[in-house]
This record gives C-alpha cells, sequence and structure tokens, in this order.
C-alpha cells in the first residue's frame, strides 16, 4: 500500500505553463481554521463510553454502552470501578461517505467548489472507502468523480465498490500499472482533461487565485486527489476535529487523553497528533499500522507535516518527541499483526458480538484494531488518562466480507423446525 503523497517533482503542476502557485501564510491555527471554509456544517461528533468487563464464559471481554440519559451521579457511582474507555462515532456522519473519510475531505471539498472543479481523480482498491465518499460527495457538488480501483471487478458488485460504481466513472487498474500511483493518476487526469484542459494536484490549488483558473482558457479543470486523500488539507479537516473533541463541552484542553486511532495510509493519525501539537494538548495520539512498516509509516508522517508546513506556514512549537518512533505519534502494530486485509478465524464473531452488546459497528480490516486497543489500555490501571477510539467508518466493507466469509454470518444456534 506505499504511495508517493506529493506530486513528483517530473509532474507539472498543470496541464498549462506559466501557472505560479502561491501560498498564503497563517498567524496561528486558530485563525486558519477560523477563515477556512468546511463541507461538514459542524465539527460534531457523538461521543459514546463503553464499559469494559471480563466474561469467564467465554473467555474475552463482554462490553455494554452507557445509555444517553443517564443520571451523571449514578452513571459515575455505577461504573467507578469499571474499566471503560470513549468512542468518537464519525462513523455516523453521513450513511454512506463517513468516518475518517468525510474529515478528510472537510477542507478539501469547499476547495473543489470554490476554484470551479470539473472533474476529480483518485484511487484506491476494490473496496475503497475513501474513493466511494469522494464520489458520493462528488455527485453532490455536479465535479465528475474519476476512480481508478486496483484490481479486478468482483463478481458481484456490494459495499463501497457498488458505492463507486453508483457515483462514480470507474476504471479499473491492474497491479503493476497501480503501483505507480503518482504516474497513474496524472496520465487518467490529462486523459480526463483533454488538450485544452487544466490539472492541478489538490494541495497545489490551496492558494491559487480564481482569477488564475477563470482565466486559464481551460474547458475541464481536474483534480488529482491522493490515495486516501494523504494531503495538507486532508490534515486540515482531522485537525478541526481535535479542535471540537479539545472544548470544556468534551475533553478539555487539560485533560490526558490516549488517542487511539487505526491506520491505512496513516493521515488520520498524522492529523490528530499535528492538531494536538499545534493546540498544546497533553494527549498522546498512537496509531495501529495496518497495511505498511514502520519506516515507511514514519517516512510519511514527516512528508505530510513537510507538507503541511509549506502549504500553510505556521510556526510549530519546538517538542522534544516522547515516542519511541521519534515523531509527533506513537506507531504501533495491531495485537495480531497480518497481511493487510487478511481476517482471522474468530474476528467477524467478535465484530457480531460487538455490535449486539453496544451498537458500534466494526470491521475486522480496520476499526477492531483500533478497539482491541483500547480495550488493553483502558483495563491497565496504571495509567491515569482517559482512553478515546476515533471511529474511522468502514462499516460498509463487511458487505464485501460478508461474500468472502459467509459462513461466519450463519447462527449457530439451533435452527428453529420448519414444521412447527
Amino acid at each position: 500500500m506505499s504511495f508517493r503523497l506529493a506530486r513528483p517533482a517530473a509532474l507539472p503542476i498543470s496541464a498549462t505553463s506559466g501557472d505560479v502557485i502561491r501560498y498564503r501564510s497563517f498567524a496561528s491555527l486558530s485563525e486558519l481554521l477560523s477563515t477556512s471554509s468546511w463541507h461538514l456544517p459542524s465539527p460534531f461528533t457523538p461521543i459514546h463510553t463503553i464499559t469494559v468487563a471480563p466474561d469467564p464464559d467465554r473467555g474475552h471481554f463482554s462490553f455494554s454502552k452507557l445509555l444517553d440519559g443517564e443520571e451523571e451521579e449514578e452513571t459515575e457511582r455505577r461504573i467507578s470501578s469499571i474499566a471503560r474507555f470513549h468512542v468518537a462515532r464519525d462513523d455516523l456522519l453521513h450513511p454512506l461517505a463517513n468516518g475518517n473519510k468525510a474529515r478528510k475531505l472537510d477542507a478539501l471539498l469547499p476547495l473543489l467548489r470554490s476554484y470551479s472543479a470539473t472533474d476529480v481523480v483518485t484511487c484506491g482498491g476494490c473496496q475503497s472507502a475513501h474513493a466511494a465518499a469522494l464520489a458520493v460527495y462528488c455527485a453532490e457538488m455536479h465535479i465528475r468523480p474519476h476512480l481508478l480501483l486496483r484490481g479486478e471487478q468482483p463478481q458481484v458488485p456490494t459495499g463501497y465498490n457498488l458505492i463507486s460504481l453508483m457515483f462514480g466513472n470507474v476504471t479499473y487498474a491492474s497491479r503493476s500499472v497501480y503501483a505507480q500511483r503518482s504516474q497513474m493518476l496524472h496520465d487518467h487526469a490529462k486523459k480526463v482533461a483533454g488538450p485544452d484542459g487544466l490539472v492541478l494536484w489538490a494541495d497545489d490549488i490551496t492558494d491559487l487565485k480564481r482569477q488564475e483558473l477563470e482565466f486559464s482558457g481551460a474547458s475541464r479543470r481536474v483534480v488529482i486527489v491522493n490515495e486516501g486523500a494523504a494531503s495538507a488539507v486532508a490534515l486540515l479537516g482531522v485537525i478541526r476535529l481535535v479542535k471540537f473533541l479539545s472544548e470544556s463541552s468534551q475533553f478539555g484542553n487539560g485533560c490526558q487523553v490516549q488517542v487511539i486511532v487505526d491506520a491505512g495510509t496513516g493521515t488520520t493519525a498524522v492529523g490528530i497528533s499535528l492538531g494536538a501539537l499545534l493546540l498544546g494538548l497533553p494527549w498522546k495520539v498512537t496509531g495501529v499500522m495496518l497495511a505498511d512498516t514502520l519506516e515507511a509509516y514514519k517516512e510519511r508522517e514527516k512528508t505530510l507535516i513537510a507538507e503541511f508546513k509549506r502549504v500553510y506556514k505556521l510556526d510549530f512549537p519546538a517538542q522534544e518527541s516522547y515516542y519511541p518512533t521519534e515523531g509527533i505519534l506513537n506507531w504501533v502494530e495491531r495485537s495480531q499483526p497480518r497481511k493487510f486485509g487478511k481476517v482471522l478465524n474468530g474476528e467477524i464473531e467478535r465484530c457480531c458480538k460487538i455490535a449486539q452488546q453496544t451498537a458500534v459497528p466494526l470491521d475486522p480490516i480496520y476499526t477492531l484494531a483500533a478497539w482491541d486497543l483500547a480495550v488493553s489500555l483502558s483495563l491497565d490501571k496504571q495509567m491515569d488518562t482517559k482512553v478515546l477510539m476515533v471511529h474511522t467508518g468502514g462499516t460498509l466493507g463487511m458487505f464485501g466480507l460478508a461474500q468472502r466469509y459467509s459462513s461466519s454470518f450463519i447462527p449457530h444456534h439451533d435452527l428453529i423446525n420448519q414444521h412447527c
């Protein structure tokens, strides 16, 4: 899943020549957030509290979600000695395009609209939640989405692949072509733009003047969005979430919080850590690595931060890293490492059990990894901090898994006699 983050030097900024990219400097993060346009009407996300208790009969844990409306005193009395953690329910942001996908597009989508983009080109796996989300949002904005999906079309389209086919213009790319993502995206964007079109990478339109596009003579303005929306502008949408979570009505800016998030490209984990750093929050952020090596995630972290500095020119506070990985966040393996996309025995059944007990849907490839770490940290009596898992969505991915692991969804209890 390795990818090139920024526009390669060998690839031109646009299909026309003479464009000059100018970036505005911001005095503070508050100014940047207050002057930016957003797609989501509010940064709000519901916060649910999950209690954890041993389940001797099954040898695992049982879970329960505290119900809304419970009296605060009764709640504190009842769970004061019970392990618990919190879940930021970003999976509830949108019926089809939610989770960290919506956050990473929060600042990007207004940018596309402001600069009159006619087409967007992006890429992802066959069941890419990012590609599907971008297709849905672009369709809402009357922008044509072009999706390059890795591999072959499934025999039965379902899950995010089905959403991509419904809302976007899908082209399947061989694995050898997909391995060179940046070149693949640029070549396809030029094809979409045609001889008179304009091609830009997402971060390169951050501070272009509207007149530069209006008078460019381009009939089509095509914007390339990296796999997973990995870009400086994507980080900004995630930082907006961190600002909300740090409000006094949520976790506050003085509370010790251990934030857990699963990491595909790692953009969301970097965005949360960057937000905590710039806001001066005493938070520790852990990204659970799912799709690449530690070295690759560390390099991506550096590249994303450098791109953010280049685009927004904010002053960063000096801070000595307290993480073993020597960055602004902690990268860890999931509790049971495996090749990306592999599902271990019993994991789908665990997702079903958790959904039945808490009404929180998880998937075994992404969010279950973050859930397991949140459970482990909540049981650590030595740690006097709150534990927060950021739910990254991805629920529709279970539709695809239901085809591959259909037996995992068959109830094991006795069937009712059909003759009764």
